[in-house]
C-alpha cells in the first residue's frame, strides 16, 4: 500500500473532505491505491476511467474543440478532467491523469509524456490552468513503470497541496492568536 494514499485518506478524513479521480493512462490504478487504504470509504467518492477520448468529453465535460485540436494528452485536458470529475461525482477534490504509457506515441506526443492534475477548494487560488494545478511529467521506463510513476506523481501533487493548505491554515490561526502580528 502507498503511504501517500494513506496520508491522503487521513488528511481528508480530518478535514471532512472528499476526492474523486478521473483516469486515462493509469486505468484505475489511482483509485485502487486510494481504496486499498482502510477507511477510504469516508473520503473516496468514486472514479471515472475515461480511456477513450470521446468519454473525456461525454462523461467529464472536457471541451470537444480542445480534444479535437490538441488530443487527449494535454495539460488543459488534464485540468478539465480533474474539474469535471470533481463536479460529476460531487467531491471536494478532483484528481486526473492523462498521458502516453506506450509502447507507441499518441496524439503527436512521445511515450512518457504525462499530465497529472488536481482541482479543489484551494487549488483555484493557485493561478494555474483550469482553476487547479497541473504537473507536466517526462517519464522513462516501460509501460508499467510509466503508469505507476504517474500514480505516485498525482498522489504526491495532492499530498503537497493538502499539506500546504494545512500549513496555511495553521499560520492563519497563529496570526489570529497573536493579535494579527
Amino acid at each position: 500500500m502507498n503511504s501517500a494514499a494513506a496520508d491522503l485518506v487521513r488528511l481528508l478524513t480530518v478535514k471532512g473532505e472528499t476526492v474523486a479521480v478521473a483516469e486515462s493512462l493509469t486505468g484505475g490504478l489511482v483509485a485502487a491505491e486510494i481504496t486499498a487504504v482502510s477507511g477510504a470509504s469516508k473520503v473516496f467518492r468514486g472514479s471515472v476511467t475515461a480511456y477513450a477520448t470521446d468519454l473525456k468529453h461525454g462523461l467529464l465535460g472536457v471541451d470537444a474543440t480542445l480534444l479535437a485540436e490538441r488530443g487527449a494528452v494535454d495539460p488543459q485536458v488534464a485540468a478539465q478532467m480533474a474539474a469535471g470529475v470533481r463536479k460529476a461525482l460531487g467531491a471536494d477534490w478532483g484528481l486526473a491523469t492523462t498521458g502516453v504509457a506506450g509502447p507507441e506515441p499518441q496524439d503527436g506526443q512521445p511515450v512518457g509524456t504525462v499530465f497529472v492534475a488536481l482541482d479543489g477548494p484551494s487549488a483555484a487560488h493557485s493561478g494555474s490552468a483550469g482553476g487547479g494545478k497541473v504537473l507536466a511529467l517526462r517519464l522513462n521506463g516501460d509501460r508499467a513503470e510509466i503508469r505507476m510513476e504517474s500514480v505516485r506523481s498525482v498522489l504526491a501533487l495532492f499530498l503537497r497541496e493538502l499539506a500546504s493548505e494545512q500549513t496555511g491554515n495553521e499560520r492563519a490561526q497563529d496570526t489570529e492568536q497573536n493579535g494579527g502580528f
